[in-house]
């Protein structure tokens, strides 16, 4: 009588032991088919944000990516002979299509009129010549350049070598000084760290094609600006846009920031992807 209690919780332990084994496995293939394509999804998810907060050497800053596969740039001075002077007034003007854009950022040396005063282009008109002429203040602080772009190949190059290399009018173009980084190189009178500090933005070309745009979120000095470009970003050719009156619009964090007039304004745009659609198959 004693044995076969035993035999009946035997064979209860076998039944148990296929029934957990047969429901792990069937646990495991239930995993494997729920298991997400990840490949698929992110191919399906939305690209990251173009702006992002950064910090060089205590600095804060904000780092803007401008991306040809899926920006395009332009310049955007305003009505003639009433530009506009502040990020704000471009988003009113620009009104339901302001959805397409992805940042602004303002670019390049004015006078109090807030026109250019150095080379200048919007949708392939020129407004303002090449300025090579010698003077006091950054802009002429030798050398100079020119951020400019056509057919979605953007640059940033020297004046000198904008006018010795350069025979087509680009579709955009703005001259702001000094430039920061030269082929890889400091500007040869800018220190690593100097006195000034101020509020400064500033743009670079990458290897790739791709165009970084940085802000200061607090005061900073050209070489310290030069050397995020040059260290971080790795940019061969670098070029500083404005200080003091520094602005940035970034409508997906709800920015847009005021202060003292502006001149040019440099306005990245999403490109309207075109999706083809396949044709149904007979019925």
């Amino acid at each position: 009588m004693a044995q076969q209690p035993r035999r009946e919780l035997a064979r209860w332990r076998n039944r148990f032991r296929i029934k957990s084994g047969t429901t792990l496995l069937f646990a495991l293939v239930l995993t494997a088919c729920s298991k997400p394509d990840t490949k698929a999804a992110a191919k399906d998810a939305p690209p990251p944000p173009p702006c992002s907060g950064a910090t060089f050497e205590g600095t804060p800053l904000t780092h803007c990516i401008a991306d040809p596969a899926r920006h395009s740039i332009r310049m955007v001075l305003g009505p003639p002979g009433k530009p506009y002077r502040s990020l704000s007034e471009l988003a009113v003007a620009l009104g339901n299509k302001a959805s397409n854009v992805a940042f602004a950022m303002n670019g390049g040396m004015f006078d109090e009129a807030g026109l250019p005063i150095g080379y200048y282009v919007e949708g392939g008109k020129r407004l303002h010549a090449l300025n090579r002429n010698e003077g006091w203040g950054n802009f002429h602080l030798q050398p100079n350049g020119v951020f400019f772009g056509a057919d979605g190949r953007w640059q940033v190059r020297t004046s000198a070598d904008f006018a010795a290399r350069v025979d087509r009018r680009p579709d955009f173009g703005t001259q702001s000084g000094p430039m920061l980084v030269i082929d890889g190189k400091l500007h040869p009178r800018i220190d690593a760290d100097g006195p000034s500090q101020k509020l400064r933005n500033a743009v670079g070309v990458d290897r790739e094609g791709r165009a970084h745009f940085v802000i200061s979120e607090a005061p900073i000095s050209f070489g310290k600006l030069a050397r995020y470009f040059r260290d971080v970003l790795k940019t061969p050719n670098a070029l500083f846009l404005d200080g003091s009156v520094s602005s940035l619009w970034d409508p997906t964090m709800h920015r847009v920031d005021g202060g003292p007039p502006l001149g040019p304004l440099i306005v990245v745009e999403k490109k309207l992807i075109v999706v083809e659609k396949k044709p149904k198959a007979a019925p």
